[in-house]
């Protein structure tokens, strides 16, 4: 089952809108496999955001993403990288479409309220900066089979 690294970003905490966002990716069906509170640390936002380090907006970036505390999860599921990012819409909550995540939300670029990877190697890279792998609780809810028809998953 694939997997994908979902950190809920300060600009959502402090708004008070994990739970809400939250709940509709169980809505979705999607399996939530691991979740913590955490601050970022420079260091970590240096590994996290590694091809940024070097660009301009670096510098704002890291301020932003170290100024409060996040919620990291990884979340499971059949296309679960594809599902999410269609999920949250557009980058910009000025450009996602309504119905979207940042599209009902957001009204930013940078505060755009939820990073998710965006393919199965980011998946990879960024899980382990925020989970070791016995954080991460693979499990089969009682209800999976009223997600999906056998052999989708």
């Amino acid at each position: 089952m694939e997997q994908t690294y979902v950190m809920f970003k300060p600009d959502c905490v402090e708004r008070g809108l994990v739970g809400r966002i939250l709940s509709r990716f169980e809505e979705k069906g999607l399996r939530l496999v691991a979740m913590k509170m955490l601050r970022v640390t420079p260091a970590m936002a240096k590994v996290h955001y590694a091809e940024h380090v070097e660009k301009p907006f670096y510098k704002g970036l890291e301020e932003f993403i170290t100024a409060s505390p996040v919620v990291a999860t990884v979340f499971a599921g059949p296309e679960v990288i594809r599902v999410v990012r269609e999920m949250l819409g557009a980058t910009s909550g000025l450009k996602a479409a309504a119905g979207t995540i940042r599209g009902d939300y957001s009204a930013s670029r940078q505060m755009n309220l939820v990073h998710a990877s965006d393919s199965p190697e980011s998946a990879a890279r960024e899980i382990p900066i925020y989970f070791r792998p016995e954080e991460i609780l693979n499990w089969d809810p009682s209800l999976a089979c009223w997600y999906q028809a056998p052999g989708e998953a």
